[in-house]
C-alpha cells in the first residue's frame, strides 16, 4: 500500500493507516493545502474551484471529502461530478474558476485515487507550485473559515455537453465528412467516465457505437492502461462487429488507442502520429512529445517542413516546450494529444475527433493507414540496483562511452543514433534505472536495450 507526493499531486491506494496511503485524513490534509495555495494566488474576495472525477468505487468519498473541505476555507465548488480529467481542464477557465481538482488514478488500477491539481488556466501545476502545496500540507498553518463564510457547492451536470461542443466547433474537425463516412466503432470505456463521454461524442458526430465496458461503475474488466495485453475482448468485439475500428480510453479520459479492423492494435505510439499528421496537413507547424516517445512524428513533422522537439518525460514539461515552441500539436506517445486549438493537456475526445477526420479524408482503412507511416519498434526494459550505487555517476559513464553521438541530458541520458534511440531515465523512489529504446524492428530494438544494460552492468561492477 502506497501514498506518492509530488508536484503533480498525491495518490495512493485506498484504506490503511494516515500518511501511507490515501486515507480520508490524508484526502483532506492536501485538499485544504491546495486551497491555502489557491487563496495565496490573488487576493480577491470570493474563490472558485471546478472538481470531478472518474468512476473510481472511492471517487464519491473522496470528492466529498475534497469539496467540503475546500467549502471549509470558504472556497465556492463547482461540482461536475462524474467527468474526465480534459473535460475539467475544459470547465476550469470557462467558469473563470482559480482552479480545479480531478479525482482519478489514471491508468492505475481500481485500488488508487489521487487528486490532480490545475491552476486557473485549467493546466497541471509546475514545479515550483507543486513543490509549494507540499510544503504547505506539511506544516500547520492552514486556517478554515467561520460559519458565516463557508463556501458553497453549486452542481453543474453540463460539462461533458460543452466539452464535445467545443471539440465539434474546431475547424479542422471535419464532422459533415465523418457522418457521411457511416463508421462503426467500438467503444471499450473500462467501466469508467469515458463510457459516457466517447459515445456521447461519436454519437453527435453519426458514428455508429458498439459498447464494451462502458457502465461507469469502477469495477475496470481489466487492466485499465490501454496495452495491446488488456484488450484482448475489444479486438474480438471489433471483428465479431465487423467494425471500422476500436477505440480505448484509460479511467480519466487522457490516454488514447485504437485497434483496427482486423483487431490488431494501431500502436498507443502512432495515435498522436495519425492525429500530427492530419494537422500538419491542414496547418503546417511545429511538434512537441517526450523523449520517450516514438521518432515517427519527428519524420511526420519534418514531411510538413516542421521542427519537432523533444521535451523531459510529463505533461507540465511537454506543454511547457508546446508554449515556447508555438507548436501546432504535440503530446506523450502514451496516447496522450495535447491541442492547443482546444487547450493544453490530454485530451481523447479531441484525438478521437481528429482521428476519425483524417479517416474520413483519406478514405482507407486503418490497418492501411497505419502502413503509410515510418515503422519503429520500442523496448521498455529497466535494471535494478542497489541501493549503495551512485545511479548519476552511471549515467554519466554511459554518457560518456556515446559522447560522440547526439546526446539529450534534460531527462536522464538520451542517446540518438541515426536509425534507432535508446533514453536512460532514473526513478526518484527505487535504485532503479529504465532503459527505452526504439529501432527499425523488435529483434534491434531489444538489442539495444540489452546491450546498454550490459554497459550498465559493467559500469556498476554488477
Amino acid at each position: 500500500m502506497t501514498l506518492i507526493k509530488s508536484i503533480s499531486g498525491i495518490r495512493g491506494t485506498i484504506g490503511g493507516l494516515v500518511g501511507d496511503n490515501l486515507t480520508p485524513i490524508d484526502a483532506v490534509k492536501f485538499a485544504a493545502a491546495y486551497g491555502v495555495w489557491i487563496k495565496q494566488q490573488r487576493n480577491k474576495e470570493n474563490y472558485k474551484v471546478v472538481v470531478g472525477r472518474d468512476a473510481r468505487i472511492s471517487g464519491k468519498m473522496i470528492q466529498n471529502l475534497v469539496m467540503n473541505t475546500l467549502i471549509g476555507q470558504g472556497i465556492n465548488v463547482i461540482n461536475v461530478g462524474l467527468s474526465t480529467t480534459p473535460t475539467v481542464e475544459v470547465a476550469v477557465p470557462m467558469e473563470h474558476a482559480d482552479g480545479g481538482i480531478i479525482l482519478t488514478a489514471s491508468h492505475n488500477p481500481k485500488q488508487w485515487n489521487a487528486l490532480k491539481l490545475l491552476n486557473d488556466k485549467g493546466e497541471f501545476l509546475d514545479g515550483k507550485d507543486g513543490a509549494r502545496i507540499l510544503d504547505i500540507a506539511e506544516g500547520d498553518n492552514i486556517e478554515f473559515t467561520d460559519v458565516d463564510n463557508l463556501g458553497k457547492i453549486t452542481k453543474n451536470d453540463a460539462y461533458f455537453d460543452l466539452h464535445i461542443i467545443e471539440v465539434l466547433d474546431l475547424p479542422l474537425v471535419n464532422v459533415k465528412s465523418i457522418e457521411e463516412a457511416r463508421f462503426k466503432v467500438v467503444v471499450d470505456g473500462v467501466n469508467s467516465t469515458g463510457g459516457i463521454a466517447v459515445p456521447l461524442l461519436l454519437e453527435r458526430m453519426g458514428v455508429h457505437v458498439v459498447k464494451l465496458y462502458c457502465e461507469p461503475n469502477g469495477h475496470f474488466p481489466h487492466n485499465p492502461e490501454p496495452l495491446k495485453e488488456h484488450l484482448m475482448d475489444l479486438s474480438e468485439k471489433v471483428v465479431k462487429e465487423y467494425a471500422d475500428f476500436g477505440i480505448v480510453v484509460d479511467p480519466d479520459v487522457d490516454r488514447l488507442a485504437f485497434v483496427d479492423e482486423n483487431g490488431e492494435m494501431f500502436g498507443e505510439e502512432y495515435t498522436l502520429v495519425a492525429c500530427a499528421d492530419y494537422v500538419l496537413s491542414r496547418t503546417p507547424g511545429n511538434t512537441v512529445s517526450n523523449m520517450s516517445s516514438t521518432r515517427a512524428l519527428r519524420d511526420i513533422t519534418e514531411k510538413y517542413g516542421g521542427t519537432y522537439e523533444a521535451s523531459a518525460v510529463g505533461e507540465v514539461n511537454v506543454v511547457k516546450l508546446m508554449k515556447q515552441n508555438k507548436v501546432v500539436i504535440g503530446g506523450e506517445g502514451n496516447g496522450g494529444i495535447i491541442y492547443p486549438e482546444l487547450h493544453y493537456g490530454r485530451d481523447a475526445l479531441v484525438g478521437i475527433a481528429l482521428f476519425l477526420s483524417l479517416l474520413a479524408d483519406k478514405k482507407m482503412s486503418v490497418s492501411e493507414l497505419r502502413k503509410t507511416y515510418p515503422n519503429y519498434f520500442m523496448s521498455k526494459k529497466k535494471i535494478e540496483l542497489t541501493p549503495d550505487l551512485d545511479v548519476d555517476a552511471i549515467l554519466k559513464e554511459i554518457e560518456a562511452r556515446y559522447q560522440n553521438e547526439q546526446i539529450n541530458t534534460i531527462d536522464g541520458v538520451k542517446i540518438d543514433f541515426a536509425e534507432s534511440w535508446v533514453h536512460l531515465r532514473k526513478s526518484n523512489t527505487e535504485p532503479i534505472i529504465r532503459i527505452y529504446t526504439e529501432a527499425k524492428s523488435q529483434c534491434e530494438a531489444d538489442a539495444l536495450a540489452n546491450k546498454i544494460i550490459n554497459e550498465i552492468k559493467e559500469v556498476a561492477n554488477l
